[in-house]
């Protein structure tokens, strides 16, 4: 029985509808202060029931893929929009990369540019925006990388491990994402 389905095809990598057979796996990311220190996450405590209710409760206004890599079919992160807002045409971007070993190889790049084309050429949004901690240079050069500008900040309201910190808010047009002129989908028909 296959674990993953192939919904968006990159070339390296494809994005795969969540299930609640990897509850486990996002437990121990979501419990990893390497990942939820990035993620002002770190406060809360996560266990196996409450990540399987919010795996099992989708909404309508989220959308939410693993990231697997196409070489061995290993899921090895999570991307996906909240807070869609369908009549105003603007969502929320998020995207974790669970195990160190694949950080820095490109994935998460190659996963964002996947979601952007289909999130401005088949969802039809026109503003896709995140928030990403002041101290994570790396993200946010990837998020330049991908097209995204900075549009703002709310200083000092993240506090982790003793300090405050402030979050950076960055987005990107549909018109900007267009100006790339690049198709990121490899499984598309048309």
């Amino acid at each position: 029985m296959m674990k993953y389905f192939k919904k968006l095809i990159g070339d390296r990598l494809y994005l795969s509808p969540r299930s609640i057979e990897d509850a486990e796996t996002y437990v121990k990311w979501l419990n990893d202060f390497d990942i939820t220190d990035y993620t002002n996450r770190s406060a809360i405590l996560m266990d196996i029931e409450t990540e399987k209710e919010y795996l099992s409760n989708r909404k309508d206004n989220s959308m939410g893929f693993v990231i697997v890599r196409s070489e061995n079919d290993e899921m090895i992160g999570s991307i996906g929009f909240d807070k869609i807002d369908y009549l105003n045409r603007i969502a929320t971007f998020g995207i974790m990369i669970g195990e160190q070993e694949n950080r820095e190889k490109g994935y998460g790049t190659e996963a964002i540019n996947l979601l952007l084309d289909y999130g401005f050429n088949y969802l039809n949004l026109n503003n896709i925006n995140l928030y990403v901690m002041e101290f994570n240079p790396r993200a946010i050069a990837c998020y330049k990388k991908c097209g995204f500008k900075e549009m703002g900040r709310i200083r000092k309201c993240a506090f982790i491990n003793g300090k405050y910190y402030d979050k950076l808010y960055m987005d990107i047009l549909k018109e900007e994402f267009d100006e790339i002129g690049k198709s990121y989908i490899r499984n598309k028909n048309i």
